[in-house]
């Protein structure tokens, strides 16, 4: 069994596409993964899933919530190993004192097409700043997301095949906590 998480994208925001915490469990359950935890309730599930490549827990997870929900729920995953990468990959640790300006846009692929991003002035952004690395996308905004211009443009840009959803850095860091807590128990 691996520790697995997946991120659901656009559920329980406001009042769309209700999924309830302990749903999510029972359905996660219903597909046969162990020691599932639900983190918050906009989607952030830690799980363990039986020697599936994360490709495939994505894959069943979807069509599971789809069947319950009865509408399409993108489900992205990343083993503790890869969440790992991500935490320690941060190229913004000064971020980590005031965790809730730092964001990760977790990216269901690397995109073979950067140019929307590049074509983003740092500059124009200042002190807002980002980074691609792989899979995901680092976005500090010391003054908080909420009025931040680049936050606004990055979370917009629509990456050509590829699905995107972000975390806070608390919910990142507490999503690897969960996985290693679930580990070694």
């Amino acid at each position: 069994m691996t520790a697995q998480i997946l991120l659901l994208r656009g559920i329980n925001v406001g009042s769309h596409a209700p999924f309830p915490m302990d749903r999510q469990q029972e359905v996660m359950r219903g597909l046969g993964h162990q020691d599932v935890t639900v983190h918050l309730r906009t989607g952030n599930i830690v799980l363990h899933a039986p020697a599936t490549p994360p490709a495939e827990t994505a894959r069943s997870a979807a069509e599971g919530i789809a069947a319950e929900l009865g509408f399409p729920v993108p489900v992205l995953v990343r083993t503790r190993d890869e969440l790992a990468a991500v935490v320690a990959a941060n190229p913004y640790p000064q971020a980590t004192t005031e965790p809730s300006t730092l964001h990760v846009v977790f990216l269901s692929e690397a995109p073979a097409d950067t140019a929307r991003l590049d074509a983003i002035d740092p500059a124009a952004h200042a002190p807002d700043r980002f980074r691609l690395i792989g899979r995901e996308v680092y976005l500090w905004c010391p003054g908080g997301i909420g009025r931040s211009r680049l936050a606004a443009k990055i979370t917009g840009i629509r990456l050509p095949g590829v699905t995107a959803t972000a975390r806070n850095w608390n919910t990142v860091t507490r999503l690897l906590a969960l996985a290693d807590r679930d580990r070694s128990a």
